[in-house]
């Protein structure tokens, strides 16, 4: 609709069992019975309130992430997907992803997901080494873990599997082990990223043993080498797919995209017109967003993007892509002119982190390592800052 970008939808449950000590994401351990039909109720008051800025638009995904999203109830899981089909216009093949814990994963679950219509499972695996899995404190065995997948893909081509390496007391081999047991489960889709202590963490705080940095890379290059031969490819930094069987929604993000978010602490983006790009966040406490969902209140942070920090959130979005962009995308998605690319892309190219190559820019693999210089190579204002996307687990 007048050269805007695709919409998605992002609705964030935010609780989970318990908080493992390395997530730093939006969410809290459930105490006392969970409150699903108030929370999807405020949701869908919260969804009716932003649908005339996205009249016209269709919604070429919706992802149900969190915390733990597989804990509300079906029916209210049902109910927002119908919310959203009766509110919003959705495309004739809406990507619908659901981001579960392995111990949610039971044949009746995934049939009345399916059902409900969910056609994408995204499963928080972590580790399949059991003694891995008690440092993580996850709660639930390698075989578990087997066990619920089977179960899933039984019911969903679409599969994800979420997995980390660079973990507590985890041997190169051991890393390795792991992409060996996933991929004998022929999952579609593998979102596989290394550990990061993150601050305000039980492990930022107390920091557990992990491989070195060179077992660390050893650990990445001898995984990327072993995924390809199996057939995935590498789309992204930490994302590996059968060919055509990348997650739309995510991909909706790196390509800087729009997308509505729903929920407590969710995110969204949203361009009023090419190149005038709103930020919001909703409120973080469940209790205070479901009272104010529905009405302005509910938006605890709004802010417009100026040009350094649209060109700054392009670029740490698009240069995660291994296909890179190409450069007419920039002033698609921004309204910003390509002129003010040239510098810092000759500067990336000179570093030996990006090619240009007939109206593209593609990150090297010197560029994919580190990212982060890349980056901030197109970083206009020193004291630049992005502001925060919901997490694109696959």
């Amino acid at each position: 609709m007048n050269g805007l970008p695709p919409l998605s939808l992002y609705i964030h449950v935010p609780w989970c069992r318990r908080k493992c000590p390395f997530c730093d994401l939006e969410s809290r351990g459930l105490q006392g019975p969970l409150p699903g039909q108030a929370y999807a109720r405020a949701v869908v008051r919260d969804l009716c309130a932003q649908k005339a800025g996205v009249q016209g638009r269709s919604l070429c995904s919706i992802f149900f992430g969190g915390g733990t999203p597989g804990l509300l109830p079906v029916p209210e899981l049902a109910g927002l997907l119908d919310a959203a089909a009766r509110h919003l216009s959705l495309a004739a093949a809406v990507e619908v992803t659901l981001e579960l814990h392995p111990l949610d994963i039971t044949p009746a679950r995934m049939a009345a997901c399916s059902a409900a219509g969910v056609n994408r499972i995204s499963i928080g695996v972590q580790s399949f080494d059991d003694a891995v899995l008690a440092a993580l404190s996850r709660p639930y065995s390698g075989a578990q873990v087997c066990a619920a997948v089977r179960c899933a893909t039984e019911h969903f081509d679409r599969v994800n599997l979420d997995l980390m390496y660079g973990l507590p007391g985890q041997s190169l081999q051991g890393a390795l082990q792991d992409l060996r047991c996933a991929q004998s489960l022929q999952p579609e889709h593998l979102s596989w990223y290394p550990l990061s202590l993150q601050p305000g963490t039980p492990f930022h705080r107390h920091p557990p043993p992990l491989p070195t940095e060179e077992v660390q890379a050893d650990m990445e290059s001898e995984g990327s080498g072993y995924l390809a031969a199996q057939g995935y490819q590498r789309y992204e930094i930490c994302a590996w797919s059968r060919p055509g069987a990348a997650c739309r929604h995510n991909l909706n993000y790196w390509e800087f995209g729009d997308y509505l978010g729903l929920g407590a602490g969710a995110h969204g983006k949203r361009s009023v017109r090419p190149g005038h790009i709103v930020r919001e966040r909703r409120l973080r406490h469940p209790a205070r967003y479901m009272a104010a969902a529905g009405g302005d209140g509910v938006v605890a942070e709004r802010c417009t993007l100026d040009a350094t920090e649209q060109m700054l959130e392009f670029m740490m979005n698009a240069l995660r892509l291994c296909a890179g962009f190409r450069l007419q995308l920039f002033t698609e998605r921004t309204g910003l002119p390509q002129g003010g690319l040239q510098a810092p892309l000759a500067q990336a190219v000179d570093k030996g982190l990006l090619v240009l190559r007939d109206g593209w820019a593609v990150p090297t693999h010197r560029g994919l390592d580190f990212h982060n210089e890349l980056v901030l190579l197109f970083d206009g204002s020193s004291s630049s800052s992005a502001s925060e996307s919901n997490s694109p687990s696959g």
